[in-house]
């Protein structure tokens, strides 16, 4: 156990460290909608994004008064709350350790993205059904307790709805089985609570905004040709793997090959998963592993078919980051359960996690240092309302060198991208601005443009 607890505290250190790193220190478009709609509390004017991670990111931001640190101390405190919890109250504490040396939690605990505090009371939600399925006794209060930490989901994430639409097809299916359970009652309170919740929060935005959940406000698909199609299916079979989640942005010949082989990989993992979930079927736990399969395999599925009507990103890591979180816990439980040494699991896990935090910064730079770049000259434009990157034109190519077969190539990082920086950083630094994704505005007056600001490289 020791082991693991010298692991936990490396994860602490090094989830909060590595974003200073980042050229923009893990802050994307979506970190500013989410700062924008965090700095116009308690008026918001967009429904585009749920208010729960903004709340959370504003209260954060009245103490340190820095909207960058507010989303790194959140992060701080979900992964050590999560840890804490784990040890203290002995809920598969090696096996959540492990959890942390997996792709999802690094990319997601990484950035300021609503992912991290979704991926946080899904945690906790996992929890209190574990003990509603397990224990008899205080079988209702962990169904209330259960049913907050799905609206929470839903809070601060809108595709909180997949779980629970998830949980209503374990319900339908298992439905004369768990008709025998002491706790069907309870989970039927469960689930009435959560869609109570979560209809309770979708009639205030209709009556608030005009729409349930912003889709007045999101563009039509981002693409429905064949590659992109291919591309997200491919996303959605690399769910089952925990570590490999490395998708290259180009579609040559190479990158499709890659993500083919990747593909796979990925068809011999999940059979060699489905070995541990069929010993699982006599389990004292089996309804709560056979729930966690099902959020997977449903929550995978409706975003796939959400992105055929909707503007959203291709299916990737941060996209799929509940399902491989809910399917990869599952795994560890299991597999601690019915393997003989956590020899080799203990092994891959430190070697992705090492793996993990080295690729991160692979092309390492000063985030701390470029904000301080850019901040001062801030002052010069208070009266500014808007913000376009206009930069997206000059491109900065990384170059890599492979030793062993003195081969080179070249790749395009869209965090490196000098306009990106100055556009994430500008947006950190005040979020009142509200960032474009097209130069529309008329009054080009109230518009600061990225090329305004000086940023010098090294």
């Amino acid at each position: 156990m020791f082991k693991y607890k010298v692991l936990a505290v490396l994860v602490v250190i090094i989830y909060f460290i590595q974003p200073f790193f980042f050229s923009n220190g893990g802050i994307g478009a979506d970190s500013l909608s989410y700062f924008g709609i965090a700095a116009d509390l308690p008026n918001p004017e967009t429904n585009l994004f749920p208010l729960g991670y903004p709340v959370m990111l504003r209260i954060v931001f009245a103490i340190f008064g820095d909207w960058f640190w507010a989303s790194r101390i959140l992060s701080l405190l979900f992964i050590v709350t999560i840890l804490s919890f784990s040890y203290f109250k002995k809920f598969y504490f090696r096996e959540t350790v492990l959890l942390f040396t997996g792709k999802t939690c690094f990319f997601v605990f990484s950035g300021a993205i609503s992912e991290a505090p979704f991926l946080f009371f899904f945690y906790f939600l996992f929890y209190f059904l574990h003990q509603l399925f397990s224990e008899e006794k205080k079988a209702y209060q962990n169904a209330i307790y259960a049913s907050v930490m799905l609206i929470f989901m839903f809070w601060v994430r809108y595709s909180g709805i997949y779980i629970y639409a998830s949980i209503l097809v374990f319900f339908l299916l298992m439905f004369f089985e768990l008709k025998t359970k002491v706790y069907f009652k309870p989970f039927m309170l469960f689930v009435f609570l959560s869609g109570f919740g979560i209809g309770s929060y979708l009639l205030f935005n209709y009556l608030h905004f005009g729409s349930f959940t912003g889709e007045n406000l999101r563009g039509g698909p981002m693409g429905r040709s064949s590659i992109f199609i291919v591309r997200s299916i491919l996303g959605v079979t690399n769910v089952v793997d925990p570590f490999i989640g490395i998708k290259p942005a180009s579609n040559s010949f190479l990158s499709i090959g890659f993500q083919v082989l990747v593909f796979l990989l990925d068809v011999g993992l999940f059979v060699y998963m489905c070995k541990f979930f069929r010993k699982a079927k006599n389990d004292s736990n089996s309804y709560f592993h056979v729930l966690l399969w099902i959020m997977t395999f449903i929550y995978s599925i409706a975003l796939l078919g959400s992105g055929w009507f909707q503007q959203i990103e291709e299916m990737n890591v941060r996209m799929l980051a509940a399902a491989n979180f809910a399917l990869f816990f599952s795994f560890l439980i299991l597999y601690f359960k019915y393997s003989i040494s956590d020899k080799w699991i203990w092994r891959f896990g430190c070697f992705f996690f090492l793996f993990l935090a080295a690729y991160n910064i692979k092309d390492a730079s000063n985030f701390l240092q470029n904000k301080s770049k850019i901040e001062p000259q801030m002052l010069r434009f208070a009266g500014k309302k808007y913000l376009f990157n206009d930069e997206k034109n000059k491109i900065t190519t990384t170059t890599y060198h492979i030793p062993v077969i003195n081969k080179s190539f070249k790749y395009i990082h869209t965090g490196k991208q000098v306009g990106s920086i100055k556009e994430n950083i500008i947006g950190s630094v005040n979020p009142k601005i509200k960032w474009l994704m097209e130069d529309t505005v008329k009054d080009k007056s109230k518009v600061l443009y990225t090329s305004e600001i000086n940023f010098p490289t090294q």
